[in-house]
């Protein structure tokens, strides 16, 4: 299988994800189940039937999580520089606008764009890869071509 390359801070979060899951959600849906059971009947108990499909979703999550887990591949920024690599925190500024944007590029699985978080495949991510400082890239956006310069390249 493929490795999945994430930041330590993300495979933080998923492990943390896991253990919650593991510890608090599951017993709590398991108690939840026993309780619905006591109450009878349960083809018409909405609360059995509605904790089920909770435990559902929580043993997928729980088999996704372990699976991202064991795949991953930490990539520690501060032993990288240079030119835009996995886990560079890249200021960049709209050629157009002059809006200042800061990212740093993820794994898939910790990308959140609202927190500056950018997914290694988005194609802003792949235009930046291998750029350096005061590059120009071009990236198709649904709302059209959209210019960039790479002002800095971090690695925190």
């Amino acid at each position: 299988m493929e490795k999945i390359l994430m930041t330590r801070a993300g495979h933080t979060a998923l492990n943390d994800e896991l253990k919650k899951l593991k510890s608090v959600e599951r017993p709590a849906i398991i108690r939840a189940i026993a309780e619905a059971r006591e109450l009878g009947d349960l083809s018409e108990n909405a609360e059995y039937h509605s904790a089920r499909e909770k435990q559902s979703f929580i043993e997928g999550r729980v088999k996704e999580l372990e699976s991202i887990v064991s795949l991953a591949e930490v990539v520690d920024p501060k032993s990288l520089s240079g030119t835009v690599k996995f886990s560079a925190t890249v200021t960049i500024v709209d050629e157009d606008t002059d809006e200042e944007k800061k990212f740093q590029i993820v794994g898939e699985n910790e990308a959140d764009i609202e927190r500056g978080l950018l997914n290694i495949k988005s194609p802003l991510a792949r235009a930046l890869i291998g750029k350096d400082e005061g590059d120009s890239v071009e990236v198709r956006t649904p709302g059209g071509d959209k210019a960039y310069e790479i002002l800095k390249i971090e690695y925190i």
